[in-house]
């Protein structure tokens, strides 16, 4: 699926189409550009599941944790990860196979690490306000 997404007022539409896309599926891998706009996407899909709390990038955290109306939501930011033994110490599988939602910013940094089933949203900056996403399941 492509969205070319022209301002952030398209941003509450285009996330109900990305998780209507993903079905039954609750693993979100998010490729792009520092800057691209992954944790404002975030925020509009955890929005889009019922939360009311303040969605923020869990970059010095790792993880935070919000509430949905059904469902608990765990948005991850591997940035600053030295490497994937960290992911380990945090215990990453707890969280992957809760049957929470998982949002995770920069899974290039765990590769070996991811499971075998997900959806795949790629963000690319067409200029300052539009930005096309693609998505895809595995």
């Amino acid at each position: 699926m492509l969205l070319t997404i022209p301002s952030l007022s398209d941003l509450p539409s285009a996330a109900a189409a990305i998780i209507a896309q993903a079905g039954s599926n609750k693993i979100f891998l998010f490729y792009g550009d520092m800057g691209a706009g992954k944790t404002t996407l975030i925020k509009s899909l955890c929005e889009c599941l019922g939360t009311t709390e303040t969605v923020t990038s869990p970059t010095f955290s790792i993880v935070n944790e919000y509430i949905g109306t059904d469902n608990r939501i765990f948005h991850f930011d591997f940035y600053r990860l030295k490497n994937q033994s960290e992911a380990f110490d945090m215990g990453y599988e707890e969280y992957f196979y809760s049957d929470a939602y998982c949002f995770i910013e920069w899974p290039e940094r765990i590769p070996d690490l991811l499971p075998a089933h997900y959806v795949n949203v790629k963000i690319r900056v067409l200029n300052d306000n539009t930005r096309e996403i693609i998505i895809d399941k595995i």
